[in-house]
């Protein structure tokens, strides 16, 4: 197996994305992940541009890293100065990583219109920056930005910026998509021909996703001769993202037999996907290839019916390879086998000829109607199915609540519920307060059941979605919420549905605790 080295730029490039600023505890996280992962590279930011990632690198100096190489990010030198006075590049010096990205100008229009120096001066900018930190003993990864621009608008000087840092001693020479815009075709092309050039020199390739082809893009520099690929985990990244490793680290490995980490790491690929999501504090896509919640997700009875017989039918590869699953989805066009799988879980006796289960059909018909969708909500599924064969006892009986939103001075809502409850013929009032309506009903409702129930305390909270579904009736519209539960082992979801956004809610909230408490 060709081995690829994996270049992940999540720390540099993917917070560089809209809505992410990675504290430096967030970054040390990170890059613990990565490195468990089999990472070989990880840029982990610009210590020129800010004390935070200067904080960091410091705090890195003290850690020890199995896998990876860690590795800062900078610009050539400034025009008409000499490398040794440029803050920049001692900024580089000071943080004494093994290795070094240095980013250089491959398109003369950037030089002329953005750098507004010669192309000559360039190309010294180029060959000095490199053979400064050579000299210095480290490893130097050259970006040639927009490289591809460059090459099509004028071959003959992006070729010249190769050489500059070639000649300087670069260990690797890495081909820029900035702009996001080329097609795979020409990526190819223009690879070959550069990997022709630089025949005993590693080339790389750094995709932007802006027409959307950078995983693609990528692949084909690799078929071209590239031997290192940069992206970012899920994708992240200014503008429309970059080339998303998590999609093309599967790609190249598994169908491709190419070596791009571990092979007993690829089961780590969706767990550590999900982390970074997490701690970068935005929401996981679901719909990407191989590690989303969808990539092996079936609804439809006869796809359903299929995988079931044999998951080739409806699968590329197996899920578990990436650390996956199979999600079978409950809908009332999944199917009667499938359905009855679902109830097979509750009781093992029933079979699709049972008339409890033509009992559960038609309710999953009923509620669907009423706008419920079971296919995000299982747990809340299950519960119905429960309840139809006499299966469900309640942890404890509503007796009445209330919320008050009252707006203080100042711009903050202050919410707060009261709440009664029976549980054995034994009454709990009790009150709380909250972040919003919904938080302080959670919050009555979890203090009036843990005296019951000590076990709630284990659970909480993950996500909460509401979709209106009938926008033509204003605000009389009814609404779908969605509530994501989590005890530290298992995650669950339930699903309310209701006029009342308060009533929709409550009534996702008593399913996730009920599902809590029967388990």
């Amino acid at each position: 197996m060709k081995k690829i080295i994996m270049y992940d730029s999540t720390l540099r490039d993917g917070a560089q994305a809209q809505g992410i600023s990675f504290t430096v505890q967030d970054k040390l996280k990170i890059v613990d992940r990565l490195d468990k992962l089999g990472i070989d590279y990880i840029e982990a930011g610009n210590p020129g541009s800010n004390p935070k990632d200067l904080e960091f690198f410091e705090r890195m100096k003290k850690t020890k890293l199995n896998n990876a190489k860690l590795i800062a990010f900078g610009s050539t030198r400034r025009a008409k100065i000499n490398v040794a006075e440029d803050s920049n590049i001692m900024s580089l010096l000071k943080v004494d990583t093994p290795a070094v990205a240095i980013f250089g100008k491959s398109w003369d229009f950037h030089v002329s219109d953005v750098l507004k120096t010669t192309l000559e001066e360039n190309l010294r900018m180029i060959g000095d920056t490199v053979a400064f930190f050579k000299s210095k003993g480290k490893e130097v990864v050259f970006d040639a930005e927009h490289f591809f621009d460059g090459y099509k608008a004028n071959p003959e000087y992006a070729l010249e910026t190769l050489k500059a840092a070639y000649d300087a001693g670069a260990d690797c020479l890495c081909l820029c998509d900035t702009n996001g815009g080329s097609f795979p075709l020409d990526i190819y092309e223009i690879t070959s021909k550069v990997v022709k050039m630089f025949s005993n020199t590693m080339i790389g390739i750094h995709c932007h996703n802006d027409n959307g082809m950078a995983v693609a893009n990528s692949i084909m520099a690799v078929n071209a001769g590239a031997r290192q690929v940069q992206g970012t985990m899920n994708g992240i990244g200014e503008r429309c993202g970059n080339a998303n490793l998590c999609t093309i680290i599967p790609n190249l490995q598994i169908k491709l037999d190419y070596k791009c980490i571990p092979d007993e790491k690829l089961r780590e690929l969706t767990p550590a996907a999900r982390f970074i999501s997490e701690v970068a504090n935005i929401i996981f896509d679901e719909r990407s290839p191989y590690v989303g919640g969808n990539a092996f997700a079936h609804k439809g009875g006869m796809h359903i019916d299929a995988v079931y017989k044999n998951p080739v039918s409806f699968e590329h590869i197996n899920p578990e390879l990436v650390g996956n699953s199979r999600r079978i989805l409950m809908s009332e066009v999944s199917g009667r086998s499938t359905i009855l799988q679902k109830i097979n879980e509750v009781d093992p006796t029933l079979t699709k000829d049972s008339p409890e289960t033509k009992l559960i059909i038609d309710k999953l018909k009923e509620l669907e109607f009423e706008g419920y969708q079971f296919e995000g909500a299982e747990s809340s599924f299950e519960l119905v199915i429960r309840k139809i064969l006499g299966k469900y006892k309640p942890s404890f009986e509503l007796k009445d609540f209330k919320v008050i939103v009252s707006q203080t001075t100042g711009e903050t809502v202050d919410s707060s519920a009261m709440i009664k409850i029976n549980v054995d013929n034994q009454d709990e009032i009790t009150a709380a307060e909250g972040d919003g309506p919904v938080n302080a009903l959670d919050n009555a409702v979890r203090k009036a059941l843990e005296r019951f129930y000590p076990q709630i305390r284990e659970m909480k909270l993950t996500d909460f979605k509401v979709r209106v579904l009938d926008s033509e009736a204003g605000t009389a519209a009814k609404v779908r919420v969605l509530i994501e539960s989590t005890d530290g082992k298992d995650v669950w979801t339930t699903i309310g549905v209701s006029t009342d956004i308060i009533e929709a809610s409550w009534k996702a909230l008593v399913d996730s605790i009920e599902y809590k408490l029967s388990k």
